[in-house]
This record gives C-alpha cells, sequence and structure tokens, in this order.
C-alpha cells in the first residue's frame, strides 16, 4: 500500500494524525472470484483512507471488478490530455491462467500500483472521477460503467476499429511517419525516438526476465524429481551410502522449494515491474498520438480561419450584405482557434513536466527492481552452495570408504 501526501512546507507530523499534511492512502486488497463459466469475474476490496475535505469520511471501503478500473483508466484518458494516465494489467484471456492464485496476485498487485499512481498525482488526485470510483457504492459504478458517452459507447466492432486506428497512429508517429501536418521540434523528436527505443528494451529485458523465472522453476521441478529418485535409492542400500543418498535427496527437494519461493520473488519483484513499465511506455505512446491529433487540428483550424479572413475581406470589398454573417463566423471560429491553441499548450506544457516525472519514478522503480533481483540472486546462489557443501562430508567419507 503506498500512502499519497500532498506537500505542506514544514509539517513533519504523522499523516495519520488528525493535525496532519492532507493525505490519501488507498489499498486494493481481498481478491474473490464470483459467479461460473464465462461470467466468472474477480471483485476486489478497495481501502481508501484520507482527510481530503472533499471525500465523505476517513475511511471507505468499496468493492470494485476490473471493468471498474478500465471505467477509471478511460475517463482519465479523455479529460487529461497530456497527462500520462498509468496502464492497467492485461486482462487474459487463457480460463486456466484468468483464476490461478499466481495471476489473481499479479493482478491484485499491478490494480493496487495503478489506483496508487493516480491517488498520487497532482493533477489526477484532483479528479472527481477518482473521488466516484474510490466512494460510489457497486449498483452506482455498474450504472457508470453502461452508460458511459463518446466512444466508449460504441459497439465493439467499432471500438477495435477505433483501437485499430489509435494503434497506427501511434506507430507512425512515433516513427515520424505522420506527413504531412507534424511538429517540427527537435526537442520533441528526442522525445518520440527516446520512447521507441526504450519500448523495445524494456520488452527485451522482460523476455528474458520471463526465461528466467522458467528456468527457476524448471530447475527446483528438476531438483523435486531427483530428490524423490535419491531417496528412493537410499531406501534400497540401507547402509551408510544409504543414509548419505537419502540425505542428498531431502537436501534436493529442499533447494527445489528455495527455488520455486525465489522464482515467484522473482516475477514479482522483477519480470512483472519490466512488463508494467513496458505498458507505461504504450501508454505514453497514446499520449503522443494524442498530441499528434491536437496539433493537426490546430493546424487544419488554422487553415481555415485563414480562409475565412481571406473570404471576409473579399466580401467587405464588393460591400456584400453577407459581411455581418461572414465576419460572425470569423470571430466565432478565430475564438474557437484560440481556445485549441491554448488546450494545445497545455497539453505539451503536461508532457513536458509528466516526461520529467517518468524518468525520476523510473529511475527509482527500476533501481529497486535490479537491486532486489541481484539481492535474490546472490542469497539463492548461497543457499545453494550452502546446502551443498554441508553434504560434502558425509558424500567424501562414502567414497573414500
Amino acid at each position: 500500500m503506498l500512502t499519497t501526501q500532498r506537500s505542506v512546507s514544514g509539517s513533519s507530523q504523522s499523516p495519520r494524525s488528525p493535525s496532519s499534511q492532507p493525505y490519501l492512502s488507498v489499498s486494493v486488497t481481498d481478491p474473490v472470484k464470483l459467479g461460473n463459466g464465462v461470467q466468472a469475474y474477480i471483485s476486489y476490496r478497495v481501502i481508501t483512507k484520507t482527510n481530503f475535505p472533499e471525500y465523505q469520511g476517513p475511511e471507505k471501503i468499496v468493492i470494485r471488478r476490473y471493468s471498474d478500473f478500465v471505467w477509471l483508466r478511460d475517463r482519465l484518458f479523455e479529460k487529461y490530455k497530456g497527462v500520462f494516465i498509468p496502464p492497467l494489467p492485461e486482462k487474459s484471456a487463457v480460463e486456466k491462467f484468468r483464476f490461478s492464485a499466481e495471476f489473481i496476485e499479479m493482478r491484485r498487485q499491478a490494480l493496487d500500483v495503478f489506483v496508487n499512481r493516480i491517488a498520487s498525482h497532482h493533477e489526477l488526485q484532483q479528479s472527481e472521477d477518482l473521488r466516484t470510483f474510490l466512494q460510489a457504492d457497486e449498483e452506482t459504478m455498474e450504472r457508470l460503467r453502461f452508460h458511459e458517452t463518446g466512444i466508449f459507447k460504441k459497439k465493439p466492432a467499432d471500438l477495435m476499429q477505433i483501437f485499430k486506428d489509435v494503434q497506427s497512429k501511434v506507430s507512425d508517429v512515433v516513427l515520424g511517419k505522420e506527413k504531412p501536418v507534424e511538429e517540427s521540434n527537435p526537442e520533441y523528436e528526442k522525445l518520440k525516438h527516446y520512447i521507441f527505443e526504450l519500448e523495445n528494451h524494456l520488452a527485451e529485458a522482460q523476455k528474458h526476465a520471463y526465461r528466467l523465472v522458467k528456468r527457476h522453476r524448471e530447475l527446483g521441478q528438476s531438483l523435486s524429481d531427483f530428490g524423490k529418485a535419491a531417496k528412493l535409492l537410499g531406501a534400497c542400500e540401507g547402509n551408510a551410502l544409504g543414509k548419505a543418498f537419502t540425505e542428498l535427496g531431502a537436501k534436493s527437494e529442499a533447494l527445489s522449494i528455495r527455488l520455486q519461493k525465489e522464482a515467484h520473488q522473482l516475477l514479482m519483484s522483477f519480470e512483472e515491474p519490466l512488463k508494467d513499465y513496458f505498458r507505461a511506455v504504450q501508454s505514453i505512446k497514446a499520449t503522443i498520438a494524442e498530441r499528434a491529433n491536437a496539433f493537426r487540428q490546430q493546424c487544419e483550424l488554422a487553415e481555415t480561419i485563414k480562409l475565412k479572413e481571406i473570404n471576409l475581406e473579399k466580401l467587405m470589398l464588393t460591400r456584400s450584405d453577407r459581411v455581418g454573417e461572414a465576419e460572425h463566423e470569423y470571430k466565432e471560429l478565430k475564438a474557437e482557434g484560440e481556445e485549441v491553441s491554448r488546450r494545445f499548450e497545455t497539453m505539451v506544457r503536461l508532457m513536458n513536466e509528466e516526461i520529467v516525472r517518468f524518468q525520476e519514478q523510473k529511475t527509482i522503480d527500476m533501481g529497486i527492481a535490479f537491486h532486489e533481483f541481484a539481492k535474490g540472486q546472490a542469497r539463492l546462489a548461497n543457499s545453494i552452495a550452502d546446502a551443498w557443501r554441508s553434504l560434502l562430508p558425509k558424500l567424501e567419507t562414502c567414497s573414500s570408504a
């Protein structure tokens, strides 16, 4: 669980104390399977503790399902242009994995990270949709999910086409293929190139992390199988050699358990953070695509305004009776253009702030992940070495007899 605090200079009191600075603490806990067959899903208990005045009270507990988290993500993406909306974990379509204990725990942990990233973000934590998500009853959330407006009310087939278009635009933008209207900003081009490279490197690192987890599990299973065989061999001998074989089998089985635990730890503290940052980069790419669309809209509107201005000048020269109407249209369009430009400038400013925040957080999170990986590997290597070393005297006695 993460605790989010709004900074108040000079305060050193505990965030839990009544007179402390404002805080917002959220945890996603207690996953429970509900329903059967294709209708089955996992529900989560979402616990919020806060002293923000806009919330209903100091503590609130609600039940949420994955689609509720999707609703929150989609609402934020629509409303906060230029902000990197935290990514959600993927929805597994494979039935046998969907309800496995390991998958459920990975999903719970990822959802906890997702909602706490939102709660800790200085812009997103002010969201009315976040307050709704953290406080509304289940019936209200269900009604909100099914009465959404905008693209989220479209049919699945329409949504698939939209997402394909967005995916194509993301690739074009990141690769610099957006023609003919695109920003000629060296820093922005550098950002797009960096994000594209980062995505590739994270994907490669996550792939090899997956292989490391798999190797640990396979080695653990092999040691377990070997341990059983060695113990059976020891039972056949029934003498000093048999006792040595039995102890060898017991050590192998103990190391098997150790390897399986380390594999799970490696999955949760190393592979999953890499996968999470890969998803975060994809979220950034979606924001880049939104910026490209906003820039294109601004340019197209500027061209339209220019044409309207030329047309108005012609009408004024000819003293046409349509001058009044044309002038009104021109002023309205110019005001719209100024608003679009302001929104685009805000998006650019937010993205500049977001990339700095992303880099700082990535440095911390990746540092922790790689430190935990190295520490775990050192711990495992020492355990294996100690286990085998403890058997050497007895095995040497048997070999010299």
